[in-house]
């Protein structure tokens, strides 16, 4: 597990306020409300092509004190969107971005964000998105990059880009699931009251009005039924059952609230249980594979080794190791 603590943010001109509101909210400090005692404390830079004022996207002047100097020690790159995205790809940008890459440093963009990344050529020859409204001019703008108009974010190790909007926090609590763990995301994501995980495939807006997780109280008790009870390996008729309504429309009701079907959303639950109970507890991998709704550790250990890349055994390895290097 590649851990990070230094993150950098690029402001561009006209930032957006969500867009400094995603990168503050999940990497700011504790502060002095200590809200997140126990967790990483993250070196958050927000800085721009040079240091001085620079306005957001609603005209707010903000005091940015470093320039592209701070890519030099960041471990995380956050391209952040802002309404002068087509115009600001200047040589001594897109150089620092590279260099940036080229010796390690993680670099992520969501939004119009994306777009830098792209005149960059860090995304050429690979799947990228962007908020939906640019995709067309992003694919057209570069054709060597695939955009993918559908996908809330891509992550392709060192390079990744998310979609528009909140799905900015959908990245970045991404990012932190994948290196530092599923018990951090998780906790930072219940402080900043946000879904701690939106599988990236999952489209971006529906066509007709959807119930999300919030708008659809019965399948909201079902969800939480459900992560409760994945040792009983509930069943879609059971869950159903749970909802008190028929298969067909709870079907239906489902994938509105969570984009997902019933196995596939079950699936992500059970192994973002087995990765919490691997980072926390001593637990045996064949307790926490019944734990979690698996018949027995070699079904968790397949489907472990195709979500994450490693076996159950060797995550918490990794895991152990990342956090000491920490301390």
């Amino acid at each position: 597990m590649n851990v990070f603590s230094r993150v950098v943010a690029y402001a561009p001109p006209g930032v957006t306020g969500l867009g400094l509101g995603v990168v503050t909210g999940v990497f700011a400090a504790n502060g002095v409300f200590d809200l997140r005692p126990g967790l990483p404390v993250f070196d958050l830079t927000i800085c721009a092509r040079r240091s001085g004022i620079l306005r957001t996207d609603s005209g707010v002047p903000l005091q940015i004190e470093c320039g592209l100097d701070a890519f030099a020690d960041a471990e995380l790159i956050m391209v952040l969107p802002g309404t002068g995205f087509r115009q600001d790809q200047d040589d001594d940008l897109l150089n620092a971005l590279r260099a940036a890459h080229r010796r390690g440093a993680i670099v992520a963009g969501h939004c119009v964000g994306s777009f830098l990344l792209a005149a960059a050529g860090l995304l050429d020859g690979l799947e990228a998105t962007t908020h939906w409204q640019y995709a067309d001019e992003m694919a057209a703008t570069y054709p060597d990059v695939t955009v993918r108009r559908d996908a809330l974010y891509i992550d392709h190790g060192q390079v990744s880009t998310g979609a528009g909007a909140t799905a900015g926090f959908d990245l970045t609590l991404h990012l932190l699931r994948t290196h530092h763990g599923a018990t951090v995301a998780n906790r930072i994501a219940r402080n900043l009251v946000t879904p701690p995980h939106r599988a990236g495939g999952q489209a971006q807006y529906l066509d007709t009005p959807a119930a999300s997780s919030s708008g659809d109280d019965r399948i909201d008790e079902v969800l939480s039924w459900a992560r409760q009870n994945l040792h009983q390996r509930p069943s879609v008729d059971q869950l159903a059952a749970q909802a008190m309504t028929s298969r067909r429309t709870f079907l239906r009701r489902f994938r509105r609230a969570t984009g997902a079907s019933p196995h596939a959303w079950l699936t992500t639950q059970r192994l973002h249980q087995a990765e919490e109970l691997l980072e926390t507890t001593e637990l045996s991998i064949e307790h926490i594979a019944h734990r979690v709704g698996y018949t027995n550790a070699a079904a968790l250990r397949d489907q472990f080794i195709q979500r994450r890349g490693v076996p159950p055994r060797d995550y918490r390895q990794t895991f152990r190791a990342a956090r000491q290097s920490l301390l």
